[in-house]
């Protein structure tokens, strides 16, 4: 894996404000935030998509994104937060190491999401659900 902004921080070349790390977890404040507050949340090791994570590092990863989400609603005031993992460029990826947000979320902030539902019949979620299960 191509060295990243993220393995950067990681390494103590592009300086952050560090919240959080462990052996295998860094967390750092977004330089960019949504809110105040806003965290990155990031395996040490380079990897680019969730797929590719092995499950070890996956599972340190989120184990420690409650106990950050609940220091981070402390310090802000913050009701509520969103955990947000965009996963390809597609998805609005922008540094292809995987990395979770923790955005903190106050009632009126102005930050939203749109769902552009679609309508699909019982037919069509059954075919698309027997596709995935078969992907297995």
């Amino acid at each position: 894996m191509a060295e990243t902004i993220f393995t950067k921080i990681v390494a103590g070349d592009i300086p952050c404000q560090r919240v959080f790390e462990n052996e295998h977890v860094f967390a750092f404040l977004d330089i960019n935030p949504l809110a105040e507050g806003h965290t990155l949340v990031i395996p040490k090791r380079a990897v680019a998509r969730l797929e590719d994570l092995p499950a070890e590092e996956l599972a340190a990863v989120t184990a420690v994104l409650p106990q950050l989400a609940k220091r981070i609603l402390a310090a802000t005031g913050a009701a509520a937060y969103n955990v947000l993992l965009n996963n390809g460029s597609e998805a609005g990826q922008e540094v292809q190491h995987v990395h979770f947000h923790i955005i903190p979320r106050k009632k009126g902030d102005g930050l939203g999401f749109r769902w552009n539902k679609k309508q699909v019949t019982a037919e069509e979620l059954t075919a698309l659900a027997e596709r995935i299960a078969a992907q297995g």
